[in-house]
């Protein structure tokens, strides 16, 4: 396994390539923030790198467009594909897929659920996702204990899509975390997926809201969703000091949240580190070269006291 950090990205992004590539990408969601900040870096990364050409499909979360977005490139003859699965569970087969084609395959963001078992010539970009939770977890605490509220605070999950490993490790990962230090005595109130989208987090928190529920802390798998969550609780009337709000990104909606005081913690996931790494590995193998087969880009925690220096990281 490999770890990427900025200055080893930074290195990379000085490579070059001496042959045209053709690299055909599949995309979960072009409506999804984060995936937009992957697409954005993947164009970014091609257009640095001489003759690579990609071929962009939104896979719209439907596993079936996405497979077949993959049989197309595959029987168009592309150099090699980059994908964010619509379904980690698809995974051994689109890998069986392009092994069978011989063509390199570069899983992006998503793990998939085969990342044990990847056939020669394919690789995984991404960020441990256990990691994310717990940094969030960590933060969070810690502004429970200043508030004495470490040992009986009520906490509520906003979970990604299920079909998702991130979404999975990202709760089990904060429930571990508390479970495991000073916030033992936080009791998980209740843990629903939001499909990492703003509404559907309004919603549910709405609900949580109505139910008469006391909320003092609210975890979510990703920004989108914790934004979704303090518009909530900002039409109901409650006050952002009471509630601690937990995301994963540091997009830029989500770093202005926290300069307005509303979101207390966040992750910063380096989307432009991942892409990036994305588009070499797939070269790299398109090109007869060998690469690692996993490539983990670190999480960092980002707070009111060092969001300045993310703000035009994502």
């Amino acid at each position: 396994m490999k770890s990427i950090c900025t200055a080893a990205v930074l290195a990379v992004l000085m490579a070059g390539t001496a042959s045209a590539e053709t690299i055909g990408v599949s995309m979960q969601s072009f409506d999804n923030n984060f995936q937009t900040l992957l697409r954005q870096g993947l164009d970014a990364r091609a257009s640095e790198v001489s003759g690579v050409n990609l071929q962009i499909e939104d896979a719209q979360t439907d596993i079936s467009k996405q497979r077949s977005q993959v049989d197309n490139f595959i029987a168009s003859g592309v150099d090699a594909i980059i994908m964010t699965l619509a379904d980690t569970s698809a995974a051994p087969g689109i890998s069986e897929a392009a092994k069978k084609a011989g063509i390199p395959l570069v899983y992006l963001n998503l793990e998939p659920e085969n990342i044990g078992q990847l056939p020669e010539k394919q690789a995984y970009v991404g960020s441990k996702e256990t990691d994310s939770g717990r940094l969030g977890a960590e933060a969070a605490c810690e502004l429970l204990k200043k508030k004495g509220k470490a040992g009986d605070a009520q906490a509520y999950i906003l979970m990604g899509d299920l079909a998702h490993q991130a979404s999975r490790d990202r709760t089990s990962s904060v429930k571990e975390t508390l479970a495991a230090g000073d916030c033992k005595g936080v009791t998980i109130a209740d843990e629903q997926t939001a499909a990492w989208t703003r509404t559907n987090a309004m919603d549910l928190t709405t609900n949580w809201i109505t139910a008469g529920r006391p909320i003092d802390v609210v975890f979510a798998n990703n920004d989108e969703m914790a934004i979704g969550a303090i518009q909530a609780l900002k039409a109901a009337g409650t006050s952002m000091e009471d509630v601690i709000v937990v995301g994963i990104d540091a997009t830029q909606d989500a770093l202005a949240a926290m300069a307005a005081g509303d979101l207390d913690v966040t992750v910063f996931q380096n989307a432009k580190g991942q892409s990036a790494s994305a588009v070499d590995a797939a070269v790299a193998l398109a090109q007869g070269k060998s690469v690692e087969k996993t490539v983990w880009v670190p999480f960092e925690l980002v707070t009111p006291e060092n969001m300045d220096q993310y703000s035009q990281k994502n």
